[in-house]
């Protein structure tokens, strides 16, 4: 067993939730936030049997594209100003930061 843990931007959630759902993966889906826009993402959680895991990473990977976005830097509040920029900048957002771990028991109830 592993457990395929999946952090992903929230426009990209329903999608995969549905994709997983459709080929009867059960999923957990977690609020979360960080990374360098500490904008909202969304933490799957999913036990598979080994030999899914390509499936999944498959469905994650079809569901969850990087994408291009304008920015506004958040201001550095008591942080060193001189690094900051105070105009709109483009950057990749979306795609997923995928984890697979072994697990050694997992149960449904």
């Amino acid at each position: 067993m592993k457990l395929v843990i999946a952090v992903i931007q929230d426009q990209d959630s329903n999608r995969l939730s549905n994709a997983l759902m459709k080929q009867n993966f059960r999923a957990t889906k977690l609020a979360s936030t960080g990374g360098f826009l500490r904008s909202g993402n969304t933490t799957f959680l999913i036990g598979v049997d080994d030999q899914d895991v390509s499936k999944v990473l498959d469905i994650i990977r079809d569901n969850c594209r990087a994408r291009e976005q304008m920015v506004t830097p958040v201001s550095p509040l008591g942080g060193n100003a001189d690094t900051y920029i105070p105009y709109p900048v483009e950057v990749e957002v979306g795609g997923a930061t995928v984890f697979v771990l072994p697990i050694e028991e997992y149960h449904h109830f």
